[in-house]
Order: C-alpha cells, then structure tokens, then sequence
C-alpha cells in the first residue's frame, strides 16, 4: 500500500477529532463546533471521505450490557502463505460475525482476530466454523479478563 495521506490541516484535525468524540453531530452541530459555515463543512467532509479517511459512523454498543460477556483474540498460524489459500481464509472469517477485527500479523504467529460472543459455548461454535477445513497449524485464543478500554480515538499525526 504506497498510497500518500491525504494533506491534512487544522481545520481537518478539529473535524476529525469533534467526529471521534461524537459522530453524532449534525453537520450544522459539527461546523457551529470548529467555526465553518455548513457549506465549507459539507465539502471538506466530502473530501475526508472521498480520500478514503472518514469511513462511516457507528453506534458504540457495550458489548457485555448486550449479552456479550466474551472476548477472544484468536492467534493463528498456517504453513498456507499463497493468495489464493488466503482469500479463502479471508472469506471464511468474514462469514463469521463475531469476529469483529481481523489482522494479518508478523512475528510468531499469522494472523490475530477479535471475537466478540456470548459465551464459551458461542466461541467454540465460532472456533469450529474458523477452522473447518483451513489446515490452520496452530489457533490459540487468548481470552480478556476486563476490557479497560477500547475504540480509543486515534491520535492524528501533525
């Protein structure tokens, strides 16, 4: 991925800030907060995400409040490194909504995965339907005994 960060100012950084705080806002809240008139924050949240920064917005859930009291991050390691093993693998733990983050990671292991469910029972379901007929070398999960955090605001570079 040799693509270049779009050209970031001030002005973007208060936007990109007040929407990780709240995305909420209405457009008219959002350019009353940094002091745009609504046109000129229409247009540089069109380009925010027309570049591909701004992806969206979601609700944030409490997770253990909704019945879901388990979290895992599933490790795993395969001998399989060709691309067509791997968008198979890809589709496979797309198929899986638990599963709430996926990364391909280096060092010991290949890649990490967080799922989110409701219980053991919930992660062995989503642990067999992960490996059935992947040949994964190794899986192992390493289970949060308390979330002290998540969904922290990125800190954009200046």
């Amino acid at each position: 991925m040799n693509e270049q960060p779009l050209q970031i100012d001030e002005i973007d950084h208060l936007i990109l800030s007040a929407l990780q705080q709240d995305a909420s806002l209405s457009q008219r809240q959002l350019a009353d907060r940094i002091g745009l008139s609504q046109n000129a924050c229409w247009r540089r949240l069109q380009r925010l995400t027309d570049a591909g920064i701004l992806r969206g917005s979601r609700a944030i859930i409490d997770a253990t409040r909704a019945g879901l009291r388990l979290t895992v991050f599933v490790m795993m390691r395969t001998r399989h490194h060709d691309d067509a093993w791997a968008r198979r693998f890809r589709t496979r733990v797309e198929s899986i909504p638990e599963i709430t983050e996926f990364h391909r990671i280096g060092g010991e292991w290949d890649y990490m995965a967080k799922l989110v469910t409701t219980s053991m029972a919930g992660y062995d379901r989503c642990y067999k339907a992960l490996i059935a007929d992947m040949d994964l070398e190794r899986v192992t999960g390493v289970f949060s005994m308390e979330t002290i955090f998540e969904g922290r605001p990125l800190k954009l570079p200046r």
